[in-house]
């Protein structure tokens, strides 16, 4: 089982460069989940596992590879099996009923009859005007709304459906429909009126107003900073919103505008200055930089914990692991060369300097199933000794692994029942409750572990593996005292998007397709009854390898920057389009990394090129 950011414990054999990657794509956990990728297509990024069809043949893949024109997997055995057992290759039936029950000047409602399959019908396709590319998607709705058309023009539309295995239904009969022409309403709302804060902390302020009246009614709202254009915040109809990502101390002029349907835009209401609240001593920035410090030397070089880079916000000491079995739920930790006495000065002299110190928990090793109430009971008094004992500001879930999964059966994520799952968000909020609300409670999971809960989510899906998505209903029962989620964007499988495509390591768009899943929510199992909210963008960090050497999936300092950028200032990032509000993301709550000691080891790369970065958007 690989460590969490690919670290080698002493004694362990140490791997370099590619050798090492293809051990950790090997043996990384979604391997046994055999993903089912459909149709064979050339340059696609294929792993050990996944299934494909081609020429009425199905097909497993027997080395990570990508695809090229020529290498159908009939030519090259070295790379795919043939399946010797049934595939699917049945399509869907072809939706009926296509009709349009409304439209604008600019958009079309579309709903249809669904289609059947002999597996499953798992998403379906808009075309229009005989196009080869879809023009909107869902997956599995039997509804959606096609925008950005142009008005009093007749499209015609199709659609097809689509199964887990690729199999694509014939097109429904065409239906043609005129977008209505353009608009005649030229009166802008009335502007608001009586613009009132209604609550601060030292990053954000919030805003409340009174409704304002328009002929054909008003759409929405938009909140304005100190004059400039962008809107900062924007409401789909309410009249209150919070404006986070803001200075503390710091005096704000804010003003909103109305918005109708047809996009008039209502004068600016009476600007109102609000000042953020002082910081408390020793609050997290709002921009940060969070490393993980060794507690034991794997090559990497060990550190003093009171000598690591002051460019750091928060250090994670890895890592606090069981002492009585996996089950056991009693937590040990002893600080690796260095006394108690001298363990706890360093701890409190990083907190002078502004630094918060955390203890996580896990890690590839530390495997951790509280199965029983008297694991979770050791668990929380173990870890309550050891927060007190040297004085943590907080606690940091790492399970990796199988310490997290789902029962056959357990699909409604707000409401889980499998035990390993309840007795880690029953100990989480005991150990909040007694360290206080200045506790912090941070979670570094895999993308397997979340992000991979939009396509498969391991209690509702038989053929998944079943952590997949298995952190989901531990952050959604926490979500109200969690710092912060960083989840790894590294040792990680090729994942789909929001925009149901594969997104694979290693570059700005995986990166901006993962985060974005976050700050936006998601059908988990693409269920569109079963939505996993979006996080606040302060509660959203990314993790990142430190170097090459700290795990798969190392981001060069530029690529990681694009991607922010994406994220908080809507510069894009190749043909992704964010589903999260980019004026909202400003919040976006910084960078994490595997580790400190590789940063060091590479003569501090990352925090010499991410800190002053950070500190040029707060």
């Amino acid at each position: 089982m690989r460590q969490h950011g690919g670290t080698q414990r002493p004694g362990e054999k140490c791997f370099a460069g590619g050798v090492l990657v293809a051990l950790l794509l090997s043996l990384l956990p979604w391997q046994a989940l055999a993903a089912d990728r459909g149709a064979w297509a050339a340059y696609v990024n294929y792993v050990v596992g996944d299934s494909v069809t081609y020429g009425g043949k199905g097909y497993d893949c027997r080395q990570p590879h990508q695809s090229l024109p020529g290498w159908e997997p009939p030519n090259v055995p070295a790379l795919w099996l043939e399946k010797t057992g049934s595939v699917d290759v049945q399509a869907p039936t072809a939706p009926t009923g296509l009709t349009a029950p409304s439209k604008t000047a600019n958009s079309v409602s579309l709903t249809w009859n669904g289609s059947t399959d002999n597996v499953g019908v798992t998403g379906y396709e808009v075309f229009a005007n005989g196009g080869a590319s879809a023009v909107a998607t869902t997956p599995g709705a039997t509804s959606v709304t096609v925008s950005g058309l142009t008005a009093n023009m007749t499209y015609t539309f199709t659609v097809k459906a689509r199964d887990a295995a690729g199999n694509r239904s014939a097109a429904s009969s065409a239906f043609s429909v005129t977008t209505n022409p353009p608009s005649t309403d030229t009166q802008a709302p009335t502007a608001p009126a009586s613009l009132r804060s209604t609550g601060t902390t030292s990053t954000s302020v919030s805003l409340a107003w009174n409704a304002s009246s328009d002929n054909q009614g008003v759409t929405g709202y938009e909140v304005f900073t100190n004059g400039g254009s962008t809107a900062a915040a924007t409401t789909t109809g309410a009249t209150s919103v919070t404006v986070s990502g803001l200075s503390a101390n710091t005096s704000y002029s804010f003003t909103v505008k109305a918005r109708d349907a047809a996009g008039n835009r209502s004068a600016a209401s009476a600007a109102l200055s609000v000042k953020t609240q002082t910081a408390p001593v020793g609050e997290v920035p709002s921009k940060i930089l969070v490393g993980y410090w060794h507690n034991f030397d794997n090559g990497s070089g060990f550190i003093r914990l009171r000598n690591v880079s002051p460019k750091w916000d928060v250090i994670n000491v890895s890592f606090a692991e069981p002492t009585s079995g996996a089950t056991g739920g009693t937590i040990g930790f002893t600080p690796y060369n260095s006394s108690e006495a001298d363990f706890k000065a360093d701890v409190a002299y990083l907190q002078s300097q502004g630094k918060k110190v955390i203890i996580s928990i896990g890690g590839a090793n530390g495997q951790v199933r509280l199965e029983t109430a008297t694991a979770r009971t050791n668990f929380v008094n173990s870890m309550g000794a050891i927060i007190e004992k040297y004085g943590f500001d907080g606690m940091d879930i790492d399970f990796e692994g199988h310490s997290l999964s789902l029962d056959a059966g357990d699909a409604d994520f707000k409401n889980p029942r499998t035990p390993v799952v309840t007795n880690l968000i029953s100990a989480i909020r005991a150990l909040r409750d007694r360290f206080g609300a200045k506790f912090l409670l941070t979670m570094a999971p895999e993308t397997f572990f979340v992000q991979l809960g939009y396509a498969f989510y391991g209690g509702s899906c038989i053929s998944c593996d079943n952590r997949a998505g298995a952190y989901l209903p531990v952050i959604y029962a926490v979500r109200d005292i969690l710092s912060w989620l960083q989840v790894q964007d590294y040792n990680s499988g090729p994942i789909i998007g929001l925009d149901d495509q594969y997104h694979t390591m290693g570059n700005a768009d995986f990166h901006v397709a993962m985060t974005d899943m976050l700050l936006a929510g998601f059908p988990v199992g693409k269920n569109p009854n079963n939505v996993f909210p979006a996080l606040r963008p302060d509660q959203v960090a990314i993790g990142l390898p430190a170097n090459n050497n700290a795990g798969g999936g190392y981001t060069a300092p530029a690529e990681v920057q694009k991607a922010v950028n994406a994220l908080v200032k809507g510069i894009p990032v190749g043909s992704y389009t964010l589903r999260s509000n980019v004026a909202n993301n400003k919040g976006f709550r910084g960078l994490m990394s595997w580790s400190v000691n590789w940063d060091a080891f590479a003569n501090y790369e990352f925090t010499n090129s991410h800190r002053p970065y950070l500190d040029s958007l707060k």
